[in-house]
């Protein structure tokens, strides 16, 4: 898939202020920071950044510095590994009330970024300094749970992704993501066999053979950029298996 990849100054749009409505929302998505003291307050709000970037821009690329943790205020943001084939698995995605998990531990570490970002939709949040997050760390309590709860919350998830795509099969793979949209209530999704393909680790060759047999079977029904979910109860099955 192609990415958008900008300057800094050409994709983002800032604001050094931050205002009342976007300090309200941030406090909304992240109570850490309401149980933190007066002072840390004041000099967190006067510390970040408020940011603006569209859909479809890279973030960051795999082996650069991170210049910012960023906490979402709203949009999605995908973090992924792209093999030397351009094979792309999705590791996991980022929404309001989040921040890059891997994108703070490399801040911590000063090591360079071992994936890939990019925002999956326009993406609004507030931009923290490396040096900010390195040392609110040792002289903060409410940004050291934040963080280090990130770190235990993400890892999980990240080891459920490579359980995932060592052990499973793709076909379940792909019946779990579509169970996933029934359970929300979506029975018409509008994706691409190679966004499916980044999601469950495979190949849009694979993806596309298994779509093909779920279309045969009853499953789904397929149009350019769109499936409709017409079995929910084959689905179900098949995921769980």
């Amino acid at each position: 898939m192609h990415y958008t990849r900008l300057s800094i100054n050409a994709k983002q749009r800032m604001g050094n202020m931050i205002s009342t409505h976007q300090r309200a929302e941030f406090e909304t998505l992240f109570p850490f920071i309401r149980q933190a003291d007066a002072d840390f307050i004041e000099k967190f709000y006067a510390s970040c950044r408020y940011v603006e970037l569209p859909s479809g821009v890279s973030i960051c690329d795999e082996g650069q510095q991170c210049s910012q943790l960023t906490l979402l205020l709203d949009g999605v943001g995908r973090v992924y590994k792209l093999s030397p084939a351009g094979r792309e698995v999705t590791l996991y995605r980022i929404h309001a009330g989040e921040a890059c998990v891997l994108t703070a531990s490399c801040i911590m570490n000063q090591g360079s970024f071992p994936a890939m970002a990019v925002t999956e939709t326009p993406v609004r949040g507030f931009t923290v300094s490396p040096d900010k997050v390195r040392n609110w760390i040792c002289q903060e309590a409410q940004w050291q749970r934040f963080i280090f709860g990130l770190l235990s919350s993400r890892l999980a998830s990240i080891i459920s992704v490579v359980e995932e795509v060592a052990f499973k099969r793709i076909d379940v793979r792909l019946a779990q993501k579509f169970a996933l949209s029934l359970a929300r209530g979506e029975t018409s999704l509008q994706v691409t066999h190679a966004e499916l393909a980044a999601d469950v680790g495979s190949s849009r060759e694979v993806v596309s053979r298994i779509l093909k047999d779920f279309a045969m079977r009853g499953l789904i029904e397929t149009s350019r950029g769109q499936i409709e979910l017409t079995d929910a109860e084959a689905i179900v099955h098949l995921s769980s298996q």
